[in-house]
């Protein structure tokens, strides 16, 4: 058993104006314990307090070394490299300024590296949604708990894990290869660093154990210049980056370049056109650029995609500008997470399955799909006062087969914890055909007080998924897509809080999502959630999105 008692690991911390957390960082990498030999934390020219707070913190632990640049670099990726070059310590762990370490993430990294002679070791991290708390896993299901990955070429799909911060590094490797971070102002920096980390071939090792906590701050007053997306100039700089790294992989191995270019295609053109906004001017500027760079694409990297991403990329080359607003609409409920194609469905003249009358981009490889890939849309409309009437769409004829027998809603709360089940419902095929109705309650106050049940108080946002089993055992899961006359705020009498004000809502990506209000707290929770939502409205055209 390798000790972890040897100091081993130099923990850089960059910093810039983060006076208010950086000290939790700062704390949350010397609670590592004797493994860490040093903190390094960088002050990237700071105009508040940050240079104050790393000075009184290093006066009272020798472990901390704090370093201050005398200009701005404009980005993350210079003051990494200024921490690369002031360690000491054998391995090198990356921490932002407003993120932490969780207990013993440093001593687990460094038995997985020693036991395995492995230059770089890979850990799971977490988004944490603040100040809410609700965590979703990075890359889930790339990496197994304890395997050992001896070239990248190996495993393609690692180039999904664009995070620098997840893993340790042995400093000899990233200074025998050269490898650093792009300096200056650029955006999406561990792109580049981890095209080149990968270009150098190192063996991976894999802990399972939780290595990194990285904070999501969408209301913060000065968000992170990753989730500052107020012009087109971000998704500009994410095409940039992408562009230099595949460059780089590709350099190394193809298979690998192909990869990369998949990744593109299935995560970030879609991530960022389910968030197009209605802002006319940024949607021409997105779409120029867009089909700009897809221009570079080979034939073979759009076939190697899945379809859904290869059914997007032919319908923005086969458009100079935004389509209609119809088409428009169903390209970015298309680019949800999972996909959805709403009816009409439209043939070409050889009778295969098209986009719509009007873009009709041949949906190639529909009929390979299996039940749970189809792109199935299922819509939720009123049914009374408490109750809703589910539709779900077949798909060219796709979903008949499979015999549709049952729909069933679960409510996932947006704070993280466990969803919750409503009772399944049978559907019935439509006098006219093409569809599936069922109808079913949609109690909002029993949602309501199983949130409190659950510890939940004030304010409650509830996202909605929709599973339906079929006759031959096959199943699908997707969100329902609100009409417009399920969307009206209610206020609802209720024995337990007096009143339940109530505003089911449509998601970025068009899914069906609930706000609840359980009593006057709860109404002035949802107030005050409308009044940070209209700030940040007014700071942004377009939504922000994943800072990856």
């Amino acid at each position: 058993m390798t000790c972890t008692k040897t100091p081993t690991v130099s923990v850089v911390v960059i910093a810039y104006n983060d006076a208010g957390l950086v000290g939790e960082a700062v704390s949350s990498a010397l609670a590592q314990g004797p493994v860490v030999g040093e903190v390094i934390a960088v002050n990237d020219a700071s105009t508040d307090g940050t240079g104050p707070v790393l000075d009184g913190l290093a006066a009272l632990h020798p472990r901390l070394k704090a370093v201050h640049r005398s200009e701005n670099s404009g980005g993350c990726g210079t003051p990494r490299n200024d921490g690369i070059e002031a360690a000491t310590s054998p391995y090198v762990l990356f921490l932002d300024s407003d993120d932490v370490l969780p207990a013993g993430a440093a001593a687990a990294l460094v038995r997985a590296a020693v036991r395995h002679r492995a230059p770089v070791t890979a850990g799971t991290c977490v988004r944490r949604e603040l100040p809410g708390g609700r965590e979703v896993p990075w890359v889930p299901g790339l990496y197994t708990p304890g395997e050992v990955i001896d070239r990248p070429v190996d495993r393609p799909e690692l180039v999904r894990d664009t995070l620098c911060v997840n893993k340790l590094y042995d400093r000899a490797f990233l200074n025998e290869h050269g490898i650093r971070f792009p300096d200056g102002r650029f955006v999406y920096e561990d792109f580049v660093f981890t095209a080149r980390l990968l270009a150098a071939a190192p063996r991976i090792a894999v802990t399972g154990e939780l290595v990194y906590v990285w904070h999501v701050r969408r209301d913060a007053a000065r968000v992170s210049i990753s989730l500052d997306r107020e012009d087109v100039g971000n998704w500009r700089a994410r095409v940039e980056a992408h562009r230099a790294a595949s460059r780089i992989i590709n350099e190394s191995s193809p298979e690998l370049g192909r990869a990369c270019q998949v990744k593109f295609l299935e995560h970030d053109l879609r991530m960022y056109l389910r968030e197009l906004g209605g802002d006319p001017d940024y949607q021409a500027a997105w779409w120029t650029l867009t089909r700009d760079y897809l221009a570079g694409f080979t034939d073979a990297d759009i076939e190697a995609a899945a379809a859904p991403a290869r059914w997007i990329v032919r319908a923005l080359r086969a458009c100079e500008a935004p389509p209609a607003p119809a088409d428009l609409r169903r390209l970015i409920g298309f680019a949800a997470d999972p996909p959805r194609l709403p009816p009409p469905y439209a043939t070409g003249r050889d009778g295969a399955a098209v986009w719509s009358d009007t873009l009709p981009v041949e949906l190639d490889g529909l009929a390979e799909l299996g039940t749970g890939e189809l792109p199935v849309t299922v819509d939720a409309e009123p049914l009374g006062s408490g109750g809703l009437r589910i539709l779900v769409h077949d798909l060219y004829g796709r979903l008949a087969p499979a015999g549709p027998r049952s729909v069933q809603l679960s409510f996932l709360p947006r704070e993280g914890g466990k969803p919750l089940f409503a009772e399944p419902a049978e559907l019935r095929l439509a006098a006219s055909g093409g569809h599936w109705t069922a109808e079913l309650p949609f109690r909002l106050t029993t949602l309501a007080a199983a949130g409190r049940g659950a510890g939940r108080r004030g304010m409650q946002a509830w996202d909605v998924q929709a599973s339906v089993e079929c006759a031959d055992g096959s199943s699908l899961l997707t969100s329902p897509r609100p009409l417009d006359s399920l969307l009206h705020r209610r206020v609802l009498p209720s024995s337990r809080y007096g009143v339940l004000l109530a505003q089911p809502y449509r998601t970025a990506g068009g899914s069906l999502a609930v706000r609840l209000a359980p009593g006057a707290g709860g109404v002035m929770s949802l107030v005050r959630d409308r009044l940070h939502r209209l700030r940040r409205a007014g700071r942004s055209r377009v939504p922000r999105g994943a800072r990856r």
